[in-house]
């Protein structure tokens, strides 16, 4: 994979997860449930705390690469926002809400794309 196209996949990760984390932390859980049905079954802080792994994980993929500080970053919070999908895809699997699976296997995919691409960041 191009270091192009690596860098293409680690801005649109970053984006949809920083504006899915961002809208996590800053919303009300009231507010966030009237478009997103599984927020239902976790508090408030849960919720947050989602946001933030999305977030914090968003400017991982990011700026360790972009900085040259830490760079073995950049790939871990990629799989760590691939796990995320996979644990959101769970919630939806047994929520029955088999549509948004879609959009968790598609960035899950693209996170994982990301650190399959970063990779040799891992030293391994």
């Amino acid at each position: 994979m191009s270091e192009t196209v690596v860098w293409i996949l680690q801005v649109v990760v970053a984006i949809a997860f920083a504006g899915a984390g961002i809208g996590k932390l800053m919303q009300p859980k009231a507010k966030l449930q009237e478009r997103m049905d599984w927020v239902e079954d976790f508090s408030q802080n849960q919720v947050r705390l989602i946001g933030l792994v999305e977030l914090l994980g968003a400017i991982g993929v990011i700026l360790p690469v972009l900085l040259g500080v830490l760079p073995v970053l950049s790939p871990l919070a990629a799989a760590g926002l691939t796990l995320t999908m996979l644990g959101a895809a769970l919630v939806h699997l047994r929520r029955q809400e088999y549509p948004m699976i879609g959009i968790n296997v598609v960035l899950g995919l693209l996170a994982a794309l990301v650190f399959i691409g970063r990779m040799d960041l891992l030293n391994m």
